[in-house]
């Protein structure tokens, strides 16, 4: 075992020493060693409840005759860093939460791994960090809340978003607001809709990372219960076998996500998550993968944001396996296995067709998920969720409305300054240049709630909230910080939008364009931030720490 290395012989009895301090006897010191990887948290709901899926992990490890050992790592909530500074530190949280853990997991050498994530970024960074260890290891969520009630309607946290800009707009009031945000999110969970948590734990399950019904089982509820006791199970037959991640999670298991991803109508942050994880697992994924696949793969389902259904819904018509379901014949790698060792054709046979709130046929004309737009302002690419696309927004041409930040571009909005026929133009909010690339949730939401969606065109080299919806276009490449086109921008240029052409262009004349300069806004960083913006890579590549090769 590899935890023998602190364990066995003369030479170790003071490590043995440290463990029985620790309570521990001979034999517990002698079983295999699992580490519990948890990111719980009072301040965040979707792992507040993890202390109870803890001691379900632990109870299946020590059925199976394994030794468990917590440890920690953090976990940021998008919606509390939304619109200050602390959203600068969300996307990087990613590359230190794997970080952490491969630390810990060398630094303590344990035989197994049960990562229990969450929400947004901790989900992807523990994935990083399971391809990297290669260890015997399984990741489970704490679990989607159930979508709140508001005048027989189901709610969940973007409507709260909405509803601030309806308050402006005079389209709700303020007591109508306040009873809004005490009932969208009724109890702890990942937030309800197919947000980027959910999206991700949903990916976890196909890519062979997570159980079946790691993404969509509610949490608190018993199913998820059993979920967290046979994955700590599941790990200790995995170690008995030495079954180690990259056996199982290939550049295929990756094409069933990416296929996945874009029959949900997935967060655009998976792109960003998938890359980045493909890397850890050493397998080669780029944007062409996501565009290849775009225009072969129906979207189906009608999940908030673009549609009334939730989480919930989902798992009670059979859970991602019914999206599968759904995808025409040739698309998927059936002979790639789940953590149960099942191929997915197998999970296809032994699945029955269910239809329910969640899932409808697959919608006429409905165009994949995301797609990848390239172009005169994108010509490393970017990405555009057209699951959430308004009607008759295929092709938008309109007069640039230039911010160097998301505050600015939101106020705008709430005030009245956008206009029906505008393109907003948000840059400086990238990886490098923001840095940190934030979520541009607020000033996506304010259009909603000003009734400009489908009017109102907003490109950004920043990135989305899972729960953004409308003519949405972020990960902008090459991001203005790197002199991308996007730098050069100004009032009044035209930008030209064509989803069938998958293209976006600056209508201005490139020898124009030289002419420009740029004027960098004047942003005080230092510390992990500064450290960031020095090592991070393009959005196009997943906005990973570049690689360091020491000779």
């Amino acid at each position: 075992m590899r935890s023998d290395v602190i364990k066995s012989g003369r030479k170790r009895a003071p490590h043995r020493s440290l463990l029985k301090a620790l309570g521990w006897r001979n034999e517990e010191i002698k079983k295999p060693l699992i580490g519990i990887v948890a990111s719980i948290s009072e301040s965040v709901p979707g792992h507040a409840q993890q202390g109870s899926l803890i001691e379900a992990v632990k109870w299946g490890v020590l059925a199976a005759g394994g030794t468990p050992v917590l440890f920690s790592t953090m976990a940021l909530c998008d919606g509390l860093a939304m619109d200050h500074e602390g959203m600068r530190y969300s996307l990087p949280s990613r590359e230190l939460i794997a970080d952490t853990v491969e630390t810990m997991a060398r630094g303590l050498p344990v035989d197994g791994l049960v990562f229990i994530s969450g929400c947004d970024k901790i989900t992807p960074g523990m994935a990083m960090a399971m391809g990297r260890l290669n260890l015997p290891s399984l990741i489970i969520s704490g679990g989607p809340m159930p979508a709140g009630k508001y005048k027989g309607k189901a709610v969940d946290l973007v409507t709260v978003f909405e509803g601030v800009a309806q308050v402006q707009t005079e389209h709700m009031s303020e007591i109508e607001l306040t009873e809004l945000e005490s009932c969208a999110c009724p109890g702890v969970g990942s937030c309800a809709g197919l947000f980027t948590a959910n999206t991700m734990n949903c990916l976890c399950e196909v890519l062979g990372l997570s159980l079946p019904g790691n993404g969509t089982a509610s949490a608190g509820s018993a199913e998820r219960m059993r979920l967290a006791r046979e994955s700590g199970r599941r790990v200790m037959e995995m170690v008995g076998v030495r079954q180690c991640p990259r056996d199982r999670v290939s550049r295929e298991a990756f094409l069933n996500a990416v296929v996945l991803d874009l029959a949900m109508g997935g967060s655009s942050n998976s792109v960003l998550h998938l890359l980045a994880m493909a890397r850890e697992f050493a397998v080669t994924l780029c944007l062409d993968d996501f565009d290849a696949l775009g225009s072969k793969v129906p979207c189906v389902g009608q999940l908030s944001p673009f549609g009334p259904a939730h989480m919930e819904n989902l798992h009670e018509v059979g859970g991602v396996i019914q999206v599968l379901k759904r995808m025409p014949a040739g698309l998927l790698f059936e002979q790639v296995v789940n953590a149960k060792e099942e191929t997915l054709q197998e999970w296809l046979s032994r699945t029955l067709r269910q239809e329910g709130a969640a899932l409808g046929d697959i919608f006429e004309g409905r165009i994949a998920g995301l797609t990848v737009l390239y172009g005169s302002l994108c010509p490393k690419g970017s990405i555009i969720k057209t699951s959430g696309l308004p009607k008759g927004m295929n092709h938008f041409k309109g007069k640039a409305m230039t911010f160097d930040d998301g505050e600015a571009a939101g106020e705008a909005i709430l005030n009245g300054k956008v206009t029906a026929g505008s393109v907003v133009v948000i840059r400086f909010e990238g990886p490098k240049g923001g840095p940190g690339m934030r979520e541009m949730l607020t000033p996506t939401a304010a259009l909603v709630g000003a009734g400009l969606t489908g009017k109102v065109a907003l490109i950004t080299d920043g990135r989305f909230s899972g729960g953004s919806k409308g003519c949405v276009i972020g990960h902008v490449c090459p991001e203005a910080a790197l002199n991308g086109p996007i730098a050069y921008v100004n009032d009044g240029d035209l930008i030209e939008i064509d989803i069938s052409e998958k293209r976006v262009d600056l209508l201005v004349d490139p020898s124009v364009l030289n002419t420009r300069k740029i004027n960098k806004p004047l942003r005080q960083i230092s510390g992990y931030l500064a450290r960031y913006a020095s090592m991070v890579d393009s959005a196009s590549v997943g906005a990973c720490f570049k690689e360091v090769k020491i000779d």
